[in-house]
């Protein structure tokens, strides 16, 4: 067909739309009281060790109101930590990108846990629907200041069952493109177009297909549609052309509406929506889109973000993935998704759990204090737990979850450390689940050399997002000390793009 582009353009490409598709798969770093909850959120690192036993008796030195003040809980006070599970990986994209062509990321854009949740963790797989429970952890490497004796990284993993892209339940995909003129950029429509062209060939004939455009305002290219007439969805996708402003309200009001009427019952509902995140007419308050999205999410239909392009509205499309069920991912670049997503495949669209969230309550007998890096916006209390109406987290199948935490441990703890529990909702029946396991002292003894690999690289990963974040707990470590982690932990090709993103780092923060 006139318009197609070659073939050979698209193979890279479809990782990209293929990811986008898997089905997923904050937090302060402690458990607020319900007293709490608007509470402004506190530190997300680990600092100098201070005066953990000043800081357990609660009492009133600097040091330790400077600690508390920055989010280092003691356990006698308060030993839960309730959050949602999140499997955003864009901020990561981001900041790969922006420090690549010698710029520096905003400090508001970069989010440990997505750092850490880029990275393949290598946790088993359980043996039915929902979660593995993975605990381990180590001593703070040498390398971090003020680490003492006492100080412990705790690593809490979650892990889905992978499927096949045949055993899949089919898939009802409505995908809302951004067409306006900041779309033009190099790496933006170009790219959506290739993946998605791509991916209707990769799509099975009982899955279908819905394209709705938008600029200054929105149009149905095509009402949800049969894979098997994929030449009709091929046009669709050609027809994609720059034109307008950015009227992002109206796109996604009538993708929802177009996906309310292609909704098929026992599949997997879900609009996707390709942008650069950046709205210029109508609504440009996700608030007010939040809402929508809510209310059909209720009715089981999904979002997914993917964001594109050097120019990128991160905050926006991170509050309309999280309200709606969702996730959101960023790709910059064909190389990228080829290097990242291939080996992912075959992806699905199929959906473990929804509402997912953690908890981590400490033994206060062994357990001083701990601080979660990461999760600042998904904190909930220790009641939102079992409550199956607060929102928590969606995850796909072969989907990974990990939460770092840093501890100070008691003088000769031993035995008991922590339990870890996981709740989610059935996906068809909306039925409720939940998992625990007990954590050992003995699981986080480990020297950090001699810790598993990716373990050491989530370090790197998260306290390079630390210092790329302005994090007063950036200062407690060197970049120089995180590539030298990063080398010694492997030569995978993630591993690679760490060490290049730290190199780039140190040339812009040094």
């Amino acid at each position: 067909m006139a318009g197609r582009f070659l073939q050979h353009l698209r193979v890279a490409a479809v990782a990209t739309l293929t990811l986008a598709l898997v089905a997923a798969c904050g937090a302060d770093s402690y458990d607020r009281s319900d007293s709490g909850k608007n509470a402004a959120p506190a530190g997300t690192a680990y600092g100098p060790p201070g005066t953990p036993e000043g800081l357990a008796r609660g009492a009133a030195t600097d040091e330790a109101a400077d600690r508390a003040a920055a989010g280092e809980v003691s356990t006698s006070e308060r030993p839960v930590s309730t959050f949602a599970v999140d499997v955003d990986t864009a901020s990561y994209g981001f900041a790969r990108r922006t420090l690549l062509s010698g710029q520096r990321p905003a400090a508001n854009t970069v989010r440990p846990e997505e750092f850490v949740n880029s990275f393949g963790q290598q946790y088993r797989e359980p043996d039915g629907n929902g979660f593995s429970i993975t605990a381990d952890g180590a001593h703070l490497p040498q390398t971090h200041r003020g680490a003492d004796d006492s100080a412990r990284l705790l690593r809490v993993g979650l892990q889905t069952r992978g499927e096949s892209s045949e055993s899949r339940p089919d898939a009802a995909l409505t995908f809302v493109v951004d067409v306006s003129g900041s779309m033009a950029e190099r790496g933006k429509l170009d790219l959506v177009q290739h993946g998605l062209n791509t991916l209707i060939d990769q799509l099975r004939p009982s899955d279908s297909v819905a394209v709705v455009s938008y600029s200054d305002r929105a149009s149905v290219l095509r009402p949800m549609t049969p894979v098997r007439d994929r030449e009709a969805l091929h046009d669709a996708i050609d027809r994609l052309k720059i034109a307008g402003s950015t009227n992002l309200e109206a796109g996604l009001r009538l993708g929802y509406d177009t996906a309310r009427n292609g909704f098929r019952s026992g599949a997997t509902n879900r609009v996707i929506l390709l942008s650069d995140g950046l709205p210029n007419v109508g609504t440009t308050d996700a608030a007010p889109l939040v809402r929508e999205i809510q209310e059909a999410a209720a009715k089981q239909i999904t979002l997914l973000g993917v964001g594109v392009g050097s120019d990128y509205g991160d905050k926006f499309m991170e509050q309309l993935a999280d309200k709606g069920d969702g996730y959101v991912v960023y790709v910059s670049d064909q190389a990228e998704a080829d290097r990242v997503f291939v080996r992912q495949l075959p992806a699905t669209v199929a959906l473990r759990a929804l509402d997912a969230k953690a908890q981590v309550e400490f033994d206060s007998n062994t357990v001083l204090s701990y601080r979660l890096i990461g999760y600042d916006d998904r904190a909930l209390s220790s009641s939102d737990f079992r409550n199956d109406r607060v929102d928590g987290g969606e995850v796909g199948p072969g989907h990974s979850v990990t939460a770092l935490y840093a501890l100070h441990l008691r003088p000769g703890a031993q035995g008991h450390l922590a339990d870890v529990r996981v709740r989610w909702q059935d996906p068809k029946t909306r039925e409720p689940s939940e998992l625990s396991q007990p954590v050992r002292v003995t699981a986080v003894d480990e020297e950090f050399g001699q810790a598993v690999a990716p373990l050491r690289v989530d370090y790197a990963a998260a306290f390079l997002a630390e210092v790329l974040r302005g994090s007063r707990y950036g200062e407690d470590v060197r970049l120089n000390d995180l590539r030298t982690i990063a080398r010694n932990s492997g030569e995978s090709q993630q591993v690679r793009d760490l060490d290049d993103m730290i190199g780039a780092a140190i040339g812009l923060y040094n």
